[in-house]
């Protein structure tokens, strides 16, 4: 379980609070570390310039070389439409990271109220680890593999014994139980497949 402000954490637990569950955020260090030296450098460079040139020095030769090739590019030239594509990928990308949460291995569990403190989480190979416990003591199974989802746990058994149809119904009686007592705030449903 994690508390305000902590990254990541894992627990399990079956309140059954009534609080809404935030997902949990990434902190996007990386994607920050790169643009925000980027920014402050070009920004750095342009505020030199200017104030030189507004205490008499003549300005760098890279910003009269900007200022002509701004003056004669038009929009059909290829490097026009290669620099604005480039830089509107670069935007649209930083504003996807910027929009998304991130952080999807990690499941938002029921918290206890409204003013609940607590910001719980539970990863998602922890609860595909505890589903895949629960099945094997189901009778008949031999083998599972489980995955979960935001939405819906993906469960495939093999039994080598039982009819496939009983294994089957055991299955979903006990990821139902399984999925309930992990105390997600929205419970995936589960997908059963089962075969010798």
């Amino acid at each position: 379980m994690t508390a305000p402000g902590t990254g990541t954490g894992t627990g399990t637990g079956t309140g059954t609070g009534t609080g809404r569950a935030r997902r949990f955020r990434s902190a996007r260090r990386v994607p920050a570390a790169l643009t925000a030296p980027a920014v402050l450098g070009v920004a750095a460079l342009f505020l030199y310039d200017l104030a030189a040139v507004r205490s008499g020095r003549p300005a760098m030769s890279w910003r009269g070389d900007l200022a002509h090739w701004l003056e004669t590019a038009t929009p059909a030239d290829l490097s026009v439409q290669l620099t604005g594509g480039a830089l509107a990928v670069a935007g649209a990308v930083l504003l996807l990271l910027a929009l998304t949460p991130g952080q999807r291995r990690i499941l938002t569990m029921r918290t206890p109220g409204e003013g609940a403190a607590v910001h719980a989480g539970l990863g998602r190979k922890d609860a595909a680890q505890v589903l895949r416990d629960r099945a094997m003591e189901v009778s008949g199974v031999r083998a599972v593999r489980v995955k979960v989802g935001r939405s819906h746990v993906g469960v495939r058994a093999t039994s080598h014994f039982r009819e496939l149809d009983d294994v089957r119904a055991d299955l979903d009686a006990v990821l139902a139980v399984g999925i309930e007592e992990l105390g997600l705030a929205h419970p995936p449903r589960a997908r059963v497949r089962v075969r010798r």
